[in-house]
């Protein structure tokens, strides 16, 4: 009976959305069910081409905005697209109802973009952790909610962006490699 309970949950795990994985790492915890860990990096469907930065060689980040929330909506600027750009705008354009094409930081220290996915993309930051690669759809990208020993280098937020200031994975600064938490 035991078994088919552990079965249940762990199907659950599959399933749940990222945003309710605490709750489901604190409910397995009390259980005494410990979620597989992967060391697996996967593939890089970029081939080494794509989201990322060549200079450093540090993987893009990509994270869910429901992950770093509250930081992102007091940070984040809206983008409406360029004089003459193609957008989703109607001809009521001109008045307080239009909609930004994407969401993004470009503070000096993060450079960082948000489409309507919900999905940020790190493409600049002093920090860095290792994780796993993103599926085919963000080809060469790293998703920073699968930490992974032997990942990529990939840009990623500092624990200040996340509750109780500790970031979900290791936070290294790129400039000198040093593990900060």
């Amino acid at each position: 009976m035991e078994l088919k309970q552990k079965t249940v949950i762990m199907f659950c795990i599959a399933v749940v959305d990222q945003t309710e994985l605490k709750t489901i790492k604190v409910l397995t915890n009390l259980l005494g069910i410990k979620i597989m860990n992967t060391e697996n990096k996967g593939i890089d469907y970029g081939m080494g081409n794509t989201n990322i930065d060549k200079i450093h060689n540090i993987r893009y980040g990509v994270i869910h905005q429901n992950e770093v929330l509250q930081a992102w909506a007091d940070d984040s600027e809206p983008y409406y697209g360029e004089p003459g750009e193609e957008t989703q705008e109607t001809e009521d354009m001109y008045n307080d109802m239009v909609e930004p094409i994407n969401w993004f930081i470009d503070d000096g220290e993060y450079i960082a973009e948000c489409d309507d996915s919900g999905d940020i993309f790190i493409t600049k930051s002093p920090y860095y952790t290792r994780a796993q690669f993103c599926s085919p759809c963000a080809p060469g990208a790293c998703y920073l909610m699968n930490p992974c020993n032997n990942g990529e280098k990939t840009y990623c937020f500092g624990s200040d962006w996340f509750e109780d200031n500790k970031a979900p994975y290791p936070v290294y600064r790129v400039s000198d490699n040093t593990l900060i938490e």
